[in-house]
């Protein structure tokens, strides 16, 4: 692999991504690839971009946002941007914190109810 362009194979192996999933990122314009007729390159902008793409959807992010939020980038600068997603971490934390709170009474419920058919069959 180039050190300063990948290709699109190149692009999907190092991300674990499918083509499918990039090809996709670009429509939605999450990356703009260097185009030299129908190949794609990837320089290190958009590796990185990549790499805070996937961080992101890790973290529960929506695409739009993501894609908003890379966009500050460019038009209002790095101060702007990292504003931006304190404010993003706090929400998506909270969301996150309910649903944690969720699962965990889905699980005490289900437990329940195993353990009182399990002392049934005793």
């Amino acid at each position: 692999m180039s050190d300063t362009r990948l290709s699109f194979k190149e692009m999907c192996a190092k991300f674990d991504v499918t083509p499918r999933t990039l090809r996709y990122y670009e429509y939605i314009e999450l990356l703009k690839p260097e185009r030299e007729g129908r190949s794609r390159f990837y320089g290190p902008r958009e590796v990185a971009r990549m790499k805070l793409i996937l961080r992101g959807r890790r973290w529960g992010f929506q695409l739009e946002g993501i894609r908003q939020w890379l966009l500050l980038y460019d038009e209002e600068g790095n101060a702007a941007q990292m504003q931006t997603f304190i404010e993003m971490a706090d929400r998506q934390l909270l969301d996150l914190a309910e649903q944690r709170r969720q699962i965990e009474e889905a699980m005490s419920e289900l437990k329940q109810q195993r353990d009182e058919l399990a002392r049934g069959l005793e």
